[in-house]
């Protein structure tokens, strides 16, 4: 049966911490780190039975960080250019290296890589791993590129501000003055003439919500004019070639490409076409925020996946704070109704607030009905956040990420519920609270249905909702079948605050374009187990009672002939 991709995003750096008393931008000394040896078979069996099929590691490759590893030949960084104590995992200091902070032995940091990868494989799971290919650490410079590989900006002209042949743009006759302190005397970061800042700032003089830590990259583009000089291929086209070969040689399965829309798309056509022809089953996701190139990036870049974060994640986002209503879904899925298994569906990950957040939903229970429909409302991939299943609300001010609602990508941290459930390497659920168990086991049995049941991994997606106008309340209501061979199964979810008993109309139609028998079926409520037999049949309501903030997945099936 074909596989729905469920993808568990976690960071090494704090999934298997266990210091209980971090300290608010404390050091890598006094906070501890997770490593890699930790996430060990039990981990790995563990988010395997929660319905895992896909593990994204974050930050495996060498970023820049505030500690030091002189001593194990590692240049340091200068902590001007650095956020926070661990620093960000996307201002890469050497795409060749694996980030010592979370190997057990610095020194053997690579082998310990690839013994995850395997053990990870072992596991029956799939490796994901970042590729961040629009720009660099400040100070980038890999001490562990192999034997002939030229390193990026080595070569350059930086008496031009655009060459094509140029890795890095360059603010020429001008030194690098952020609007943050870059330190005086000795221990000052100094970069003259400075370079183009990564989000696209093409001045010497960033502001401190710019991503003045990291510079742009070139890809042949002259931005001061948008002329495209990809012929011949660029410098930074090869190079950056070059370095998705060598992590895709280690054996992963997939990278998850960071803010792919800022790279053009000829460069993702180009090179991803190359690294499948390596190796076929490997695939590509793409960070994306405009939806207008979406298609271009699936067909012209060859990207597997997108990220459908401008539809519906913040649609969802919308419905679960009451700023819009349930039946605006309806416009998501026909926005991308041509490319709906190329989308990839989440409600966290490290980038967006923690449902359970104050900033938020303050309650993880109230967001299931969007967990459901992110997770079942297409054939597409569906990601979760480590934590997320625990309901981890993010209220620490850990430092640098400060008391934003999110989990930190900058500071050395412990994050309590993972701390709580990796109960030092136990994976139990012990020390977890009852709503904490709750919630697991409510994502345990959603995840497991997503590849357990044919209709959700493969079936067809019809939507409901124009059919029910007077029987549903469109501003928390929305329903929908999903359905392949004899099997159908209507999802039925539920924003309200209180329970709701609701006759749910199913149109000829849709028995028409789904293939559908009518007549009595076996009826099974999936997240619950509760039977009944119920005719289905055309412009007869099927009747349902769906739980405040929650759902109901009824799967119908024809009776077994006595």
């Amino acid at each position: 049966m074909k596989q729905k991709p469920i993808i568990y995003q976690l960071f090494p750096r704090w999934f298997t911490n266990t210091c209980e008393n971090c300290i608010p931008g404390g050091t890598i000394a006094e906070n501890g780190v997770g490593k890699m040896n930790s996430i060990d078979d039990k981990v790995l069996k563990s988010l395997k039975s929660l319905g895992v099929t896909h593990v994204w590691y974050t930050g495996v490759i060498e970023h820049a960080t505030c500690t030091s590893y002189a001593a194990r030949g590692i240049e340091p960084c200068n902590p001007h250019v650095v956020k926070g104590q661990a620093g960000s995992p996307y201002a890469i200091i050497d795409y060749y290296d694996v980030d010592p902070d979370i190997a057990v032995s610095v020194k053997h940091r690579m082998e310990e890589f690839e013994a995850l990868v395997e053990r990870t494989h072992k596991s029956g799971l799939k490796v994901i791993i970042d590729f961040v290919p629009n720009h660099v650490a400040r100070q980038y410079h890999s001490d562990a590129k192999p034997d002939g590989v030229e390193d990026l900006g080595a070569a350059d002209d930086k008496g031009m501000f655009f060459s094509p042949e140029n890795n890095f743009y360059y603010i020429t006759g001008k030194p690098f003055a952020p609007s943050v302190d870059m330190g005086r005397g000795k221990g000052a970061y100094k970069e003259n003439p400075a370079r183009a800042t990564g989000n696209d700032c093409f001045t010497a003089s960033p502001g401190k919500n710019d991503w003045y830590e990291t510079i742009k990259l070139n890809y042949g583009i002259d931005p001061w004019n948008g002329h495209k000089h990809f012929h011949p291929i660029p410098s930074t086209w090869r190079k950056m070639l070059h370095i998705l070969q060598f992590w895709a040689d280690k054996g992963v399965d997939g990278f998850r490409c960071d803010m792919a829309h800022m790279v053009p798309v000829e460069f993702w056509h180009w090179a991803i076409s190359q690294v499948k022809t390596a190796h076929p089953g490997l695939f590509f996701i793409a960070e994306i925020y405009d939806v207008s190139l979406y298609r271009s990036y699936i067909h012209d870049g060859g990207f597997d996946y997108l990220y459908d974060k401008v539809t519906l994640y913040d649609t969802l986002s919308n419905v679960l704070i009451h700023k819009t209503s349930a039946s605006s879904i309806t416009h998501c899925w026909q926005t991308v109704d041509d490319i709906k298994g190329h989308m990839l569906n989440f409600m966290e990950n490290h980038d967006e607030l923690r449902l359970a957040s104050p900033q938020f939903c303050s309650n993880a229970m109230v967001t299931l009905p969007a967990i459901v429909v992110s997770a079942t409302i297409s054939t597409c991939p569906f990601m979760i956040y480590a934590g997320q299943e625990l309901g981890e609300p993010a209220v620490d001010a850990e430092g640098y990420s400060g008391l934003d609602g999110r989990t930190t990508i900058f500071d050395y941290w412990s994050v309590p519920t993972v701390r709580r459930w990796y109960d030092g390497g136990q994976c139990s659920v012990s020390r977890l609270t009852p709503d904490e168990k709750a919630l697991r086991r409510f994502y345990q049995r959603l995840l497991k249905l997503c590849n357990s049941e044919a209709a959700l991994s493969q079936g067809a997606f019809f939507d409901l909702m124009y059919v029910n106008g007077y029987s549903l309340n469109g501003q928390y209501h929305y329903a929908y079948l999903r359905h392949l061979g004899d099997e159908t199964i209507l999802v039925v979810v539920n924003f309200a605050d209180e329970v709701s008993h609701l006759c749910v109309n199913v149109p000829q139609h849709a028995f028409d374009c789904l293939n559908i028998t009518p007549g009595k079926k076996t009826c099974t409520e999936l997240l619950t187990g509760a039977t009944k037999a119920e005719p289905l049949v055309p412009d007869r309501p099927f009747i349902v009672a769906v739980p405040a903030h929650n759902a109901v997945m009824w799967k119908m099936t024809q009776p077994k002939k006595e």
